[in-house]
């Protein structure tokens, strides 16, 4: 039995941009600590090797304290054995980045940094294909194809591309044979890149970021547990929980008399959980001005409890009537503003994200007046 774990895409030193306040910070220091929570993880289960496939860093120019409180860290867990693949965020252009890390490293990192045969102890061999480029236009993994390894070890791949067209960067020229496993014998290709967690068949897997970065998988971070019992049979794969952050995106359909407060809270996850947790919520359906209010308010209301919450509401078709223009002001200038807002957002001959624009003005209006009679 050879047992390791499988993880990918860390994005050390993600800037996280989009976010204001100590958020970005927060995240970027969530990533940090995913190292000691795969650390964690192979104790726990008696595993000695931990295999990174690609993308240990968002850049390949990484800050100084990013590459070395990294490396500290993986050094503090030894002897767990930590393999490094370069991936194409961090690919082997950045010539300065790997040339220092060869002389960074303690003896428990392996920087796999050459296509050639690693040995990772009795009957394992790990066939590693580094990034050269960050588009390097081939499949770098069809040397494993030919590349002979003692008879009954286990042949076991380490990559980051995209499978087909599939890749966390549209249009990706550089494919990696769906088959690849099948084609070089592997008893397991651990692969990078996507970065959530998916089976491409029994012998290929993405493990997906240990921390999530952006709303698109909607999954919790995890790592993969890999056993193999021998040459002879499939691998046996656990998914391991590792993500400290929680990145979801939540339906709210609402209809013409909805009350959308309850429903709401019902989807919203409980208070304690608020804080590590970045939501998006996608509101759909029709509503009501007063509920569409009602809405923006309770999110407002609810967002300091989360690290990250934003309503889109960018498909909730908005009803308006004069009972409600009746709420903002019944004349005068703020009720001529409304009535301009509710022809714009009714004109067919405007653009739909000008009519849009109408109605997103048209409800603050009505929100702003709400405020002030309460």
């Amino acid at each position: 039995m050879f047992s390791f774990i499988h993880s990918s895409d860390l994005h050390l030193g993600k800037r996280f941009g989009n976010f204001s306040g100590d958020l970005p910070s927060r995240l970027r220091e969530a990533r940090h600590a995913a190292i000691n929570r795969l650390a964690q993880h192979a104790r726990e289960n008696g595993v000695a090797t931990i295999l990174l496939a690609g993308d240990l860093f968002d850049t390949e120019t990484p800050a100084p304290d990013v590459r070395r409180q990294a490396i500290a860290e993986m050094a503090h867990h030894a002897p767990i054995r930590w393999v490094i693949l370069p991936g194409n965020h961090d690919s082997l252009q950045a010539t300065h980045l790997w040339t220092t890390l060869r002389a960074e490293v303690p003896d428990n990192v392996i920087l796999a940094v050459e296509p050639r045969p690693i040995d990772l102890g009795p009957n394992a061999v790990l066939l590693p294909a580094p990034c050269t480029t960050r588009r390097p236009g081939r499949d770098l993994t069809e040397w494993m194809d030919q590349e002979a390894t003692p008879d009954g070890a286990l042949r076991i791949g380490l990559a980051h591309g995209a499978i087909q067209s599939f890749s966390e960067d549209a249009g990706a020229s550089d494919v990696i044979a769906p088959d690849r496993a099948l084609r070089a014998g592997l008893d397991y290709l651990a692969l990078g890149d996507w970065h959530g967690p998916l089976t491409v068949d029994p012998r290929t897997r993405y493990s997906g970021t240990p921390e999530p970065d952006r709303f698109k998988h909607d999954r919790p971070g995890e790592a993969s547990l890999v056993r193999i019992a021998g040459a002879s049979t499939l691998p046996d794969v656990t998914s391991l929980t590792t993500a400290s952050f929680t990145w979801r995106t939540l339906t709210l359909h609402l209809l013409d008399h909805d009350d959308p407060g309850p429903v709401l809270e019902a989807l919203l996850p409980e208070a304690r959980q608020r804080r590590q947790t970045l939501a998006r919520l996608v509101a759909t359906g029709r509503s009501r001005l007063p509920a569409h209010a009602s809405l923006v308010g309770a999110i407002e209301s609810a967002t300091p409890d989360f690290a990250f919450l934003e309503l889109d509401d960018t498909d909730l078709m908005t009803e308006f009537d004069v009972e409600d223009l009746d709420r903002i002001d019944h004349a005068g200038a703020l009720r001529e503003a409304a009535n301009t807002l509710l022809a714009e957002a009714g004109d067919e001959s405007r653009t739909a994200t000008e009519r849009e624009i109408a109605r997103a003005a048209l409800g603050r209006l009505y929100s702003y007046s709400e405020t002030v009679r309460s």
